[in-house]
């Protein structure tokens, strides 16, 4: 038979029972009472029917009392699962998104999400749907924006060569400005 685990010795029944009447937490009452029944004597099979729990989880109970006191019994939010993307992904993704991509390497001529997805798997052999890479890139500050492609060669001052321009002012007719001087 396994032996059982003894409470701390720094607490008592009543000292748990006060702690339960001050608590704003309902579920670390139950517990503190359940526990306080142990400290009074009772057997653990006891605070199990008073918690309402099986006796494996009085003794994770105890065990979480000794190790952190009476805030050991309060509820925890769950940590949830692993993200699939790390802190060097994203970084290598922000990267390789602000270089864009190159056509003769890469294939594409602008970037979209399952691009990207192929290339995370290239890179790192992490493969990642595009529903959750959509959603990392949007925790990362980046948006679904479409920009006319560029040609990674493109001169710079290029495009600004055929540009149309507009006469800096629009200038009255002939017509118009002799009427206004005979006047």
């Amino acid at each position: 038979m396994p032996r059982t685990i003894t409470l701390r010795s720094d607490f008592n029944a009543s000292d748990l029972r006060h702690l339960a009447r001050r608590s704003k937490d309902a579920p670390q009452a139950r517990r503190l009472l359940a526990l306080a029944a142990i400290y009074g004597g009772g057997k653990r099979t006891e605070a199990a029917r008073l918690g309402n729990v099986t006796l494996q989880i009085v003794r994770d109970w105890v065990v979480r009392f000794n190790a952190e006191g009476p805030e050991g019994l309060l509820d925890r939010k769950a940590s949830g699962p692993r993200p699939i993307l790390t802190d060097t992904h994203r970084q290598a993704l922000a990267a390789q998104i602000d270089s864009g991509p190159i056509p003769a390497i890469h294939g594409v001529v602008r970037w979209r999400l399952c691009d990207l997805g192929h290339w995370l798997w290239q890179e790192f052999r992490v493969s990642v749907s595009v529903q959750t890479l959509s959603r990392e890139l949007r925790a990362m500050g980046y948006r679904r924006l479409s920009a006319r492609p560029r040609h990674h060669a493109q001169a710079v001052g290029a495009i600004d060569a055929f540009k149309k321009t507009s006469p800096p002012r629009w200038q009255a007719s002939r017509a118009s400005r002799a009427a206004k001087l005979m006047l």
